[in-house]
């Protein structure tokens, strides 16, 4: 992977919030996306890129621990890994940024067909009961393996009939994406309960600025009176 991004502040302490409904949105919100680049990003270590994967249930706890092990014995195979992440972050994060806006896949696609050929090489089917599951090639020995079913999963959002209801969180120095799928189609915030709050205060913090205080009618009353 070539492609590169301004370098965002490191956050390790922040928890990850999964509220995107897919894993590929979940990995794009790992960090925020301000109007002056990338702010505070969570992938701030290979632990907490295995820590994020697993709170998505790509990894099982198992698994999880069993890659930071591995990146603790290879430090330099989970830096790669974690850059890897990163721009795979903001090649995802492009490519939903365009449909969300309603421009339709454009530029954004050179970069994810990319990552998606090198993904689908590891792809394979393995027996499952009657029948045959998907199953990777490599898996838990590549310390990038946990990104493959994200791209996976990307691709598969982008084709379906849900890649129009992909919207993005107007919340200041947010950013986030997020899969529309309330009753009404409404849905605006990444979390009411976070951007949706915060302007929902600004606004009334706005509105109280602008509104007449007692005492300015008072002296603009006072200040009337005395024309003769």
């Amino acid at each position: 992977m070539s492609r590169t991004t301004r370098a965002a502040s490191l956050d390790d302490a922040s928890p990850f919030r999964y509220v995107g409904g897919d894993p590929a949105l979940d990995l794009v919100n790992t960090v925020d996306w301000t109007s002056a680049g990338p702010r505070r990003d969570r992938l701030s270590s290979y632990d907490r890129l295995a820590a994020w994967a697993e709170g998505a249930g790509i990894v099982s706890p198992a698994e999880a621990d069993r890659l930071r092990h591995q990146a603790a014995a290879g430090p330099a195979k989970a830096a790669e890994a974690l850059a890897d992440a990163r721009r795979t972050r903001t090649i995802l994060r492009d490519a939903f940024r365009e449909i969300a806006l309603g421009d339709g896949v454009g530029t954004g696609l050179a970069g994810l067909n990319d990552l998606l050929a090198g993904t689908l090489r590891r792809l394979r089917l393995k027996t499952s009961g009657a029948g045959a599951a998907y199953t990777w090639d490599g898996w838990g020995e590549d310390p990038s393996c946990l990104l493959w079913p994200v791209i996976y999963s990307g691709a598969n959002l982008l084709t379906s009939e849900e890649a129009v209801r992909i919207g993005v969180c107007p919340g200041e120095g947010c950013g986030w994406m997020f899969v529309d799928r309330s009753r009404n189609g409404m849905r605006k915030w990444c979390e009411m309960a976070t951007c949706g709050t915060t302007a929902k205060n600004r606004r009334r913090q706005r509105r109280a600025r602008a509104a007449p205080s007692p005492d300015r009618d008072r002296e603009g009353r006072e200040g009337g009176s005395g024309r003769g």
